[in-house]
């Protein structure tokens, strides 16, 4: 199971019922937040959650927005007696980036572990999660994630006992090893059912329509998406600051034939975004107008 909560939703500047850009994910006891604008502290703290237990922060990118919040929150997690070391994982000019937060947050008592790309795709794993940064279109390079949680296929026990294998070596199958004992060699594919299917979140925000978007988010389970305006009379604003119209994000959520589509980031000139949704939920019926503190758990299906 995934744990998703949009911490805040606003883009620009925030509001005073809407922070800016930030969104935590928990999965297997592990926390990762993406992007940290200005009030994240304030909306973790809103929903029940603790700074000290945030294991990685990814960036999409280093507008102000998106960013702001770094130094409180590393201060915070140092004030909170935090020893294990924080990951902050983001585009090329993270190191440049850290430097300047650490000329405010002094003393931090923690190490960071910073990892750096500029790949138009870079994959990793964090905390159990298969993670792939991909490169959208804003005004300043910028890259979404796709989050993945692999599921392992069911363990047969019935197959195990009628080859005979023996027990102490079921679980060490189940983890996908090759044992061999003696004379004989036992593999994963002897015990183990069909593939199942995982989970999928897709989180893109500050972008134009592209391509790639659609391709990493082919049958997500979740697709978090940036709906900065919704007044079809805003698109050249949006085309022109290289953003995202909320009915743009919604054609794209169905045509990757996504579960659901959550719209955040929206502009400070629109203070009442769910004055759309009709419209957006014609084109793609599953479409959320989110709000600060939407949350949701993202289970495996039973098969």
């Amino acid at each position: 199971m995934i744990d998703v909560c949009l911490l805040g939703t606003g883009g620009t500047v925030p509001l005073p019922q809407r922070w800016l850009t930030s969104c935590l994910i928990r999965y297997q006891g592990s926390s990762i937040l993406i992007d940290s604008g200005e009030g994240t502290q304030i909306a973790l703290h809103k929903e029940g959650f603790s700074c000290k237990q945030i294991d990685a922060v990814l960036l999409t990118h280093y507008h102000a927005d998106h960013t702001a919040g770094i130094p409180g929150l590393l201060l915070s997690m140092a004030k909170s007696d935090r020893t294990e070391p924080v990951w902050i994982i983001g585009p090329k000019g993270l190191k440049n980036f850290i430097d300047g937060v650490l000329k405010i947050a002094l003393y931090i008592p923690f190490e960071l572990n910073l990892l750096e790309y500029e790949e138009n795709e870079f994959c990793f794993t964090m905390s159990g999660l298969e993670i792939t940064a991909f490169r959208v279109r804003h005004s300043v390079p910028c890259w979404g994630y796709e989050i993945n949680a692999a599921r392992r296929p069911r363990f047969e026990a019935e197959r195990a006992r009628a080859q005979d294998i023996p027990v102490r070596f079921w679980n060490r199958l189940q983890k996908g090893e090759t044992i061999t004992d003696g004379d004989m060699t036992y593999t994963p594919e002897m015990v183990l059912g069909a593939p199942r299917k995982g989970l999928k979140l897709v989180y893109v925000t500050d972008t134009r329509p592209v391509p790639v978007i659609a391709e990493h988010a082919k049958d997500a389970d979740l697709l978090i998406a940036e709906g900065m305006y919704g007044e079809e009379e805003k698109l050249e604003k949006a085309k022109l600051n290289r953003h995202m119209m909320m009915y743009e994000a919604a054609q794209i959520a169905k045509e990757a034939n996504v579960k659901e589509l959550w719209l955040t980031h929206y502009s400070p000139s629109m203070p009442h975004p769910a004055q759309y949704k009709e419209a957006v939920q014609k084109i793609f019926p599953n479409t959320v107008i989110s709000k600060d503190g939407q949350k949701t758990d993202l289970a495996f299906t039973e098969e």
